[in-house]
């Protein structure tokens, strides 16, 4: 839906002008009609309204997951992801998700280097720029954030105004160590996050995870159990584990909960850190709606949260939970 706020001058009892806000909703989820736009002419030109048009998300929207190549050079990062969004806008979309450590090489040797304030460091302030340039909801990614003497992982999402609306810190710390494939450990530079954090984008209900909180269920059940429609996951899974588990578990958490999974990675580079790339997007009944490949790409999907209701109508899993044996068993 599209809202088209008017201000409208009057002459009130003293004389003097007033302005009337009047809101209205126009029909076309994604364009303006051609009589809208005839009208706006009339109001704008004929009547001196100042027409503000802010968009606004229904059932229907399309989001694009943007899977950048991420290089040693934060700003050339950055104006990448910039760019990328302003192409994502000519494309449709009205939501664009960045990946994770979209600004930086992934590595705990490069998370203090690269470490900013949030919501006052440079990507910060670049993509609230482009939100309020484009008129466009974004998901950014992740990116290393100071805080009181500590680093965290952490995802920022930002309204059409340009404004911080909700802020995620990686909740699960990648500390893994599979002996000749891949040893990490995140805890030895990151602190980890202790809240879940949802938000609201017109009648849609978010919530956000960072790349390994996707293999733990419960925190999805957690955001599911407060009607979340829409997980979205910024993440980087590697030549080792992306292969195995990056497309499973994304259709395992959004089948178990009956959302949409949309999964972000960056595109795959030739050395450091190798991400797997395959940015994805899942509806509630586990099926893939749209994958990328391992390079440089806008991934777009057109979504209908209705679908939700559906698979929740069809296969009432939540209402079927037989949570009085789980909580004996747990409580044991």
């Amino acid at each position: 839906m599209t809202i088209v706020v008017i201000l409208i001058p009057t002459v009130g009892k003293n004389g003097k002008y007033k302005v009337n806000h009047v809101n209205v909703n126009l029909l076309n989820d994604f364009v303006l009609t051609l009589f809208n736009i005839l009208l706006l002419k009339i109001l704008i030109n004929v009547f001196k309204c100042s027409v503000t048009i802010q968009t606004m998300i229904g059932n229907r929207f399309r989001i694009a997951l943007l899977q950048l190549n991420v290089g040693a050079d934060r700003s050339k990062n950055v104006e990448n992801a910039v760019s990328y969004i302003n192409k994502a806008k000519s494309g449709g979309a009205q939501i664009v998700a960045l990946s994770e450590c979209f600004n930086s090489p992934y590595g705990t040797k490069f998370f203090n280097d690269y470490a900013e304030n949030v919501p006052d460091g440079p990507s910060c302030q670049a993509l609230s720029k482009a939100a309020k340039a484009t008129n466009l909801y974004i998901i950014g990614g992740t990116i290393p954030e100071r805080a009181d003497g500590k680093l965290y992982n952490t995802c920022t999402i930002w309204n059409p105004q340009g404004q911080m609306i909700a802020k995620y810190r990686k909740m699960h710390l990648f500390d893994i160590d599979i002996p000749g494939r891949i040893t990490f450990k995140e805890s030895d530079s990151l602190s980890a996050g202790n809240e879940l954090v949802m938000f609201n984008i017109g009648t849609v209900k978010f919530g956000i995870g960072i790349c390994y909180d996707m293999r733990f269920e419960e925190l999805a059940k957690l955001y599911r159990q407060q009607q979340c429609q829409v997980l979205v996951y910024p993440g980087a899974f590697n030549m080792t584990t992306g292969p195995m588990h990056w497309e499973l578990l994304q259709r395992s958490r959004a089948n178990d909960n009956q959302v949409f999974v949309c999964a972000i990675s960056p595109a795959r580079a030739d050395r450091g850190y190798i991400a797997w790339g395959h940015s994805q997007v899942t509806d509630p009944w586990g099926k893939v709606l749209a994958k990328a490949g391992h390079e440089e790409e806008i991934l777009y999907s057109d979504i209908n949260v209705s679908e939700c209701d559906d698979a929740r109508q069809q296969i009432p899993i939540f209402a079927q939970r037989r949570v009085d044996i789980y909580n004996t068993v747990l409580n044991k």
